[in-house]
């Protein structure tokens, strides 16, 4: 019986070890990919100062500065100026798409050029690798000197959003496994000693709960029904701590009652009917239990 529920704890500890492990393998990949990301996520910002600085020369400008791009929002950015310029929307947009149209990490976008005083949109366009969902407007019509900022915002591309779902689904699946796995090797209520017909070694005590006795060198000793109950918990798990609780719970919450002092009672009586042998005694365990020591095993 003992090594029945060795070999459950046993099996506890491999599936709890397994799910561990893979829960780090889950976590380590959504790190990996975020390392990635923020190396793609550099390189987009490395393109759009080269965005800025091609405005600047096309306006006759090689001097001013393109100041630090702002990542504003997930995939949305920010391009601002240090002077004013002036820009044509058709030379606008042919820099933007050859230098964003080939980037591997670059997926659809929308650009709209932003008044500095109000942030009302002066100009913006739509681009998809779909060029039949483009979105352009008059590109014929220069625009005057101003101070402008630029906004770039890209569509997630269809990589992130799959690894994500799959980082979402994996963790979301772990936690349902390891709930039915944990689930299935709960062990049974341990209380209805009609279930266990087998009497039990205890020291050099015999321990029959079919018939409610202890039996010491041949001598049988006497157990009331709920001292029986009690002993049998911990004859299922010695040298563990049992949660007093958990021995309220299953001694006499069945009944429609949780005593509280009569535990410690029933505990007192039951440790007289062992002092028969030393090596065998129920001890209190400070702030969480009892706990039945059987020396030598």
């Amino acid at each position: 019986m003992f090594n029945s529920r060795n070999l459950l704890s046993g099996k506890r500890k491999y599936v709890l070890g397994l799910l561990f492990l893979s829960f780090i393998c889950v976590i380590c990949a959504a790190f990996s990919g975020k390392d990635s990301d923020d190396f793609d996520y550099a390189k987009r910002e490395i393109l759009l100062r080269r965005i800025g600085h091609e405005i600047l020369l096309e306006s006759g400008d090689s001097i001013s500065r393109v100041l630090p791009v702002k990542k504003i929002a997930e995939n949305e950015y920010l391009i601002s100026f240090e002077n004013d310029f002036t820009f044509q929307p058709d030379s606008l947009m042919a820099t933007t798409s050859r230098i964003l149209d080939k980037s591997s990490f670059t997926n659809d976008y929308i650009v709209n050029v932003l008044n500095c005083n109000n942030s009302s949109v002066a100009y913006g366009y739509a681009i998809s690798k779909n060029k039949r969902d483009n979105i352009i407007a008059g590109t014929g019509r220069k625009q005057p000197k101003a101070c402008y900022r630029i906004n770039i915002k890209f569509e997630p591309t269809s990589i992130n959003i799959v690894k994500n779902g799959y980082l979402l689904g994996g963790l979301s699946f772990l936690g349902f496994l390891g709930f039915i796995l944990l689930r299935s090797f709960k062990p049974q209520k341990a209380l209805s000693y009609n279930e266990h017909k087998d009497s039990i070694t205890l020291g050099s005590a015999l321990f029959d709960a079919m018939n409610k006795k202890l039996f010491v060198n041949g001598k049988p000793i006497d157990l009331t029904g709920t001292e029986t109950r009690l002993l049998l918990i911990f004859a299922l798990s010695p040298n563990e701590i049992i949660e007093k609780s958990r021995i309220q719970k299953e001694i006499w919450e069945d009944e429609g009652v949780i005593v509280g002092r009569s535990l410690d009672m029933f505990i007192s009586k039951l440790r007289k009917k062992l002092e028969f042998d030393p090596n065998l005694k129920i001890v209190v365990v400070r702030g969480k239990g009892y706990r039945l020591e059987i020396s030598g095993l």
